[in-house]
């Protein structure tokens, strides 16, 4: 009878502790909207599928009649980025929150103009958060990447703001009431680093080291502040002209601030980079071969661009809302002198860019879930021609060129 006793208040314990390990069951909710964009361009330009992603004008070229064949007006319209999610929230398991998210949108498998669009991955991850502590893995917003602009475009802001949705394992510390701490482990996947064989993720692969994250966050009332850099550490190349094993890398650092306020109908945004190399994060940078040392190992020593990525952003009213964006881009060239054709720049720019700026206001009007914008863009950049000696910076004839972008857009959201 003792024993009885003693077996049913065991079972007990287990069925109240299964109970107190599953204390709630998750909550489902879909979201994600219907986005039509509406776009005139006055010139070809660097830009992503059906040429909705704008980044920069092309340079002057000129065809054998003398005429910019660049200097093309074009138009078109689409529903491809219209994008789909779903949160899940509500789950408790031993005292911690678990939380996830999966988000696509379609906007894949078109080519230029033409295609059908195709399902994509944007985001899935799962957070876990206990007492001071918040983890996240799987794939989502670069922490540099994550505070974005509010701009019509779909480029939220690039080249001028970072860029990137990324796989990565992080960890958020609450320090205090104001101040916390994130730190990340990240890997690349669609948004690369560049190198012999192209745009690719093989290098941070043979380098066989995540990229890392370290930042200070502040949030206090209507302000959020934050600091941090970004360590990138890659090998581009798994063997010498010989045929042995390289043992060469290079490794970036790119530090940056953000801010925002919150005023009563208003918000400001800010974001400045200083960015070696940077182009896995769609910044206007990248590195080159600054020494091959044929007589010594064969192993090649890389000199990284450093550049300057900025912008500022406000937005004012509610239901008729005003928009404004400002970017400027600046690159400062390499420290070493570097050769020209080798030099992996972003794909997403020209690494004869000097310097760029943008300028876009825009018009909202909310009516309940659906939004009507009108947004004014013009991106000029700066080209030139390098000198005899390159270290990675065009200095040389000079010349500014410009489009000028009409978005118009409908969307629904649910």
């Amino acid at each position: 009878m003792k024993v009885k006793k003693i077996f049913l208040a065991a079972l007990a314990l287990c069925v109240s502790a299964a109970a107190f390990a599953q204390d709630a069951k998750p909550q489902y909710k879909w979201y994600g909207f219907i986005r039509n964009y509406f776009i005139f361009d006055t010139r070809e330009g660097i830009s992503g599928v059906e040429d909705f992603f704008y980044y920069l004008p092309y340079d002057i070229e000129n065809n054998s009649a003398g005429v910019d064949k660049n200097d093309v007006n074009s138009f078109r319209f689409s529903a491809l980025t219209s994008r789909l999610g779903i949160d899940v929230t509500g789950y408790k398991v031993n005292g911690w929150d678990v939380a996830a998210k999966i988000e696509t949108d379609f906007y894949a498998g078109v080519s230029g103009s033409t295609g059908t669009a195709q399902l994509r991955l944007r985001q899935a991850y799962v957070s876990l958060a206990k007492d001071k502590w918040t983890f996240k893995i799987g794939q989502t917003w670069h922490p540099i990447s994550g505070d974005i602009s509010d701009v019509i475009s779909l480029n939220a802001g690039a080249p001028f703001n970072p860029f990137s949705r990324t796989p990565l394992v992080s960890a958020d510390y609450s320090i205090s009431k104001n101040f916390g701490v994130t730190a990340a482990a990240l890997w690349q996947m669609q948004y690369a680093s560049n190198g012999p064989e192209g745009t690719s993720a093989n290098y941070i692969e043979y380098g066989k080291t995540p990229e890392f994250y370290l930042g200070l966050n502040y949030k206090s009332g209507r302000v959020l502040a934050r600091v941090g850099v970004d360590v990138l550490s890659i090998r581009p190349r798994q063997f010498t002209e010989t045929g042995a094993k390289a043992t060469e890398r290079i490794t970036t650092f790119s530090p940056y601030i953000f801010y925002s306020y919150k005023g009563d109908g208003f918000t400001v945004k800010a974001k400045t980079v200083y960015a070696q190399g940077g182009e896995h994060l769609n910044l206007t940078g990248g590195y080159g071969i600054s020494n091959k040392n044929k007589d010594v190992d064969g192993n090649y020593e890389y000199s990284a661009s450093r550049n300057s990525s900025s912008w500022a952003n406000i937005v004012f009213g509610k239901q008729l809302q005003g928009q404004f964006f400002v970017g400027y881009i600046k690159n400062f060239g390499t420290p070493e002198e570097i050769s020209e054709s080798e030099y992996y720049f972003c794909k997403n720019s020209k690494s004869n860019v000097n310097q760029v700026v943008r300028i876009a206001p825009a018009v909202v009007y909310n009516l309940g879930k659906v939004a009507f914008a009108l947004e004014y863009e013009m991106t000029a950049a700066q080209y030139g021609d390098f000198p005899v000696e390159n270290y990675g910076l065009a200095t040389e004839n000079l010349r500014w060129v410009e489009n000028h972008r009409v978005v118009g857009m409908v969307k629904y959201s649910f």
